[in-house]
């Protein structure tokens, strides 16, 4: 039989997050996603029934975080699994041309926003004394490619943030790097349109990486994995 748990999904209205979120309600548990496009928060609304919850939160905006993550804890709504998804990425070129608001924004949404949600949800889940913590990172967060040098370094601190964390959690928690593997996305479609049709869709991905989330455990704290499939 299932057991039942809370999770936290981050850009959990389009993408990987979407289809996560999906296959958790599938599986029985009760989710809680944020997004920033709020036509599409009120989409998750109507799809799925009132035990999940869904909120406009922009991640990078600290008190936003704050006040969602406050009224999360109102509600008694205390993760077992935190995943950390929301993330953007520039359009393709040089590093150095990259301009200085494009650059600004994709460190804070991918660096910034996971501190944002950690620092205001993960110390409820220490005070309870168990979880999981996955923060999305990529292939580009441990390998290079050309053009894509800012989505990198947001994918690289990522990992740097996770394992470093990974050290500072007691017994009973785990706090893993997760590279989700290539994935036909819209983010992908950015910068490889070319290419990204090859690839399986987020609906395919999730029907094996959800279950691969959920199977994780204090085991594997301190782990950079890659999602199957």
């Amino acid at each position: 039989m299932t057991t039942r748990r809370n999770i936290v999904v981050t850009g959990a209205t389009r993408g990987l997050g979407k289809a996560l979120v999906a296959r958790f309600v599938e599986s029985g548990h009760t989710v809680a996603g944020v997004g920033t496009d709020l036509s599409r928060v009120e989409e998750m609304r109507r799809q799925y029934p009132s035990s999940h919850r869904f909120d406009r939160v922009d991640v990078s905006d600290d008190a936003a975080v704050s006040n969602w993550a406050e009224g999360l804890a109102r509600d008694g709504f205390v993760p077992d699994l935190l995943i950390n998804n929301a993330a953007i990425i520039t359009p393709v070129g040089p590093l150095w041309e990259a301009p200085a608001d494009e650059f600004q924004r994709i460190v804070n949404v991918n660096i910034v926003g996971v501190v944002n949600v950690l620092r205001h949800v993960f110390p409820r889940m220490l005070s309870r004394g168990s979880g999981v913590v996955i923060n999305l990172s990529s292939g580009w967060g441990r390998s290079t490619s050309p053009d894509v040098g800012p989505y990198c370094a947001t994918k690289y601190a990522v990992e740097g943030m996770s394992l470093a964390m990974a050290q500072e959690v007691p017994a009973g928690f785990a706090v893993i790097a997760m590279n989700p593997g290539i994935i036909d996305t819209d983010m992908l479609r950015t910068c490889w349109a070319d290419g990204a049709s090859r690839f399986p869709d987020a609906e395919t991905w999730s029907q094996s990486a959800a279950s691969y989330f959920l199977g994780l455990g204090p085991r594997h704290n301190g782990q950079s994995l890659t999602a199957p499939g």
